[in-house]
């Protein structure tokens, strides 16, 4: 009897833990880029459960050189993709009509670097320099830049000499370039660990030259948007990805660990990792998620100021939405 009774309840509670995995919905996000601490508050809501308790499964997707997040989710791939705003923006008057549903990022975390030896000190000395430049959607806040100084970027006296930048610094460490594009939070420490130290060095941030846009944005379709069922997971998938933002900023050590535990390339160290997560979240302090629609017309203003060869051509409509973060409150 006492067999049967332990059968019963070992079968009961195998019945209920699978009605539990069966009931969490799933949900797959793609990231801009690889593992790593750029993106700890979605790896941190997964480890600690915050996905779990809002009843959802999230598939996390590393990013990389040859992923296009936009891409991705155009082919079925992702239901919630990471982008930067410009990119979004471009994408969107291309025809792809992605959506931002939130905004963890409330600053910009780019900047060009540049050797002090090359005699920069300020932005009107890009004239007749060299500077890498990253493409694939992130040259858009630069060449805006470039626009607003009044400097083309076909080269010459009167210009800049574009190098296209890989996703390294070794343009600055070859002299290849006097400046190069850079996160506070990632490839600036990367010229300080290859031994120039930062006195020999001059920075300029996008937020300080008042030429910042939207980074690390939350993006989906409109059609998502649509359905109700979608929105309300989105609208958890939203506040629990928020909680693994705080828990982040709180315990930013943990949280690198834990960025290091899902780096399935082993590429990562956590020197490197834990400097990344203290810089996020600088940039990430304050956020509720909810986007700051002057910080996007802003962005707007930038990518529209680009001269002959404008980012985009017109000022979006739809291109965000409170949907999600207000019923995610």
């Amino acid at each position: 009897m006492k067999t049967k009774i332990a059968f019963s309840l070992g079968l009961a509670a195998m019945t209920l833990m699978a009605s539990s995995a069966l009931a969490a919905d799933k949900l797959t996000l793609q990231l801009k880029w690889v593992t790593q601490g750029q993106f700890a508050g979605y790896y941190v809501a997964k480890d600690k459960g915050f996905y779990k308790e809002a009843g959802l499964d999230v598939e996390i997707k590393p990013g990389g050189p040859d992923v296009a997040p936009p891409q991705v989710i155009a082919g079925g791939g992702a239901d919630v993709v990471i982008d930067w705003m410009p990119s979004a923006l471009a994408t969107r008057e291309k025809g792809l009509p992605l959506v931002n549903i939130a905004q963890p990022f409330k600053r910009s975390g780019m900047m060009l670097t540049c050797r002090k030896e090359t005699g920069i000190t300020k932005p009107e000395d890009f004239k007749g320099k060299t500077l890498g430049v990253w493409f694939g959607g992130n040259e858009y806040p630069f060449l805006s830049w470039m626009n607003h100084l009044g400097l083309k970027t076909n080269g010459g006296p009167d210009g800049v000499t574009v190098l296209k930048q890989g996703f390294n610094v070794d343009p600055l460490i070859q002299k290849q370039a006097d400046c190069i594009s850079t996160m506070t939070y990632n490839e600036y420490w990367q010229v300080i660990d290859a031994g120039i130290p930062a006195d020999q060095l001059v920075t300029f941030k996008y937020e300080d030259e008042k030429v910042a846009t939207l980074e690390d944005g939350l993006y989906v379709l409109q059609k998502s948007l649509d359905d109700p069922k979608m929105v309300d997971k989105l609208a958890r998938f939203v506040k629990a990805s928020m909680k693994g933002w705080e828990y982040t900023r709180a315990n930013p050590d943990e949280a690198a660990t834990i960025v290091l535990d899902n780096d399935a390339s082993g590429a990562q160290t956590e020197k490197h990792q834990k400097r990344m997560v203290a810089e996020i979240n600088k940039l990430t302090e304050g956020s509720t998620g909810v986007l700051d629609v002057a910080a996007a017309e802003r962005t707007v203003e930038t990518l529209l100021g680009g001269g002959s060869d404008p980012v985009i051509t017109k000022k979006p409509e739809g291109a965000w939405t409170t949907k999600i973060t207000d019923a995610a409150k």
